[in-house]
């Protein structure tokens, strides 16, 4: 399976230089990797090395490495190297692998009162619930569960062992035991939302937890009930988000950051991995609050340094008392 240079170029645009239209590419690589009959990408600067030294047929660069490109051969020349790579696998895959048929598969269960659009498709081992809606040319790939009266929009892709709408975690305390409390509300998904395998999505108790349009989550992330994430937020690996909390737009959170329940994120907010998010963030920016990595003996005195800083503020405070008085 190949695609030629001229056919990419004319599906995706960018300048081809130093290379002939007619030039075949069998597989997209890395640099270091690429070789003869590849294409590959350079997406900063600092992988110039590995750009002199790579055997691709053609990398994909920037206005400003151009030249460095064509003293090793043909480039595709582009604004946005990286963008132009992630499109140049979409276009691989739409020419090479066999697209997803709609329709519902055999062992699927759906629910004679779910809505899912015909041009949707339904995966092996799915369920749908009650009152559930599946929009246009959205996939649910593979033994996920679509819990009652639950929304997926249209164009979304859902990766195996998804579970949208379970029950959110909720319990009053009565003399030592627990109380449920029912969970009335249910999820709505925006378009165009991709959600990794295994991720859950929790109903809300009695609003509706709301992931809104364009928002990417990896595996393995928690959404608590009631949550609400803005529009092309995303996050990776192992998030957890507690009850109520609402993420703004364009956020972003590090994998296994957790978010505290009914705290709120202002758009453009980003949250570095390991992070736990334990106050609302009013203003865009990029915030980390992990402990660094040191060696365990090292990391002991630190910690138990931390301990003590309480009682030191406190101790300076009246240092700085007696000095004004004298």
């Amino acid at each position: 399976m190949s695609l030629l240079l001229g056919q990419m170029v004319d599906a995706l645009g960018g300048s081809l230089e130093g290379g002939g239209r007619d030039t075949a590419i069998h597989r997209i690589a890395p640099l270091e990797v690429a070789g003869p009959g590849d294409i590959s990408f350079l997406s900063h600067p600092r992988y110039q090395q590995q750009l002199a030294a790579s055997q691709a047929a053609c990398v994909i660069v920037a206005p400003a490495m151009r030249e460095a490109a064509l003293a090793r051969g043909a480039c595709i020349v582009v604004d946005n190297p990286y963008v132009y790579f992630a499109r140049a696998t979409q276009l691989w895959k739409q020419q090479h692998a066999p697209a997803r048929p709609a329709g519902i598969h055999p062992s699927a269960v759906v629910d004679p009162t779910a809505q899912i659009h015909p041009t949707a498709t339904i995966g092996p081992l799915c369920v749908v619930e009650r009152g559930a809606v599946v929009g246009a040319g959205t996939v649910l790939t593979s033994r996920i569960t679509l819990g009652e009266n639950c929304r997926v929009g249209a164009r979304c892709l859902l990766h195996p062992g998804v579970v949208i709408g379970a029950d959110g975690f909720g319990f009053a305390p009565s003399q030592g035991t627990w109380v449920k409390i029912e969970q009335l509300g249910a999820v709505q998904i925006g378009d165009d939302v991709e959600i990794g395998a295994n991720t859950c999505i929790d109903r809300g108790a009695l609003q509706d937890t709301v992931i809104e349009d364009g928002v990417k989550l990896d595996n393995l992330i928690q959404i608590g009930h009631n949550v609400r994430i803005g529009r092309h937020a995303a996050m990776a690996g192992c998030v957890g988000v507690a009850g109520s909390a609402t993420i703004g737009a364009h956020c972003t959170v590090g994998g296994g950051a957790i978010v505290l329940g009914h705290l709120e994120l202002a758009d453009n907010v980003h949250v570095s991995a390991a992070t736990v998010v334990t106050r609302s963030l009013s203003r865009p920016g990029q915030y980390t609050g992990m402990f660094p990595i040191d060696d365990n003996a090292k990391w002991e005195k630190n910690a138990a340094t931390l301990k003590q800083l309480h009682s030191l503020r406190e101790r300076v405070k009246a240092l700085e008392q007696a000095l004004k008085a004298a």
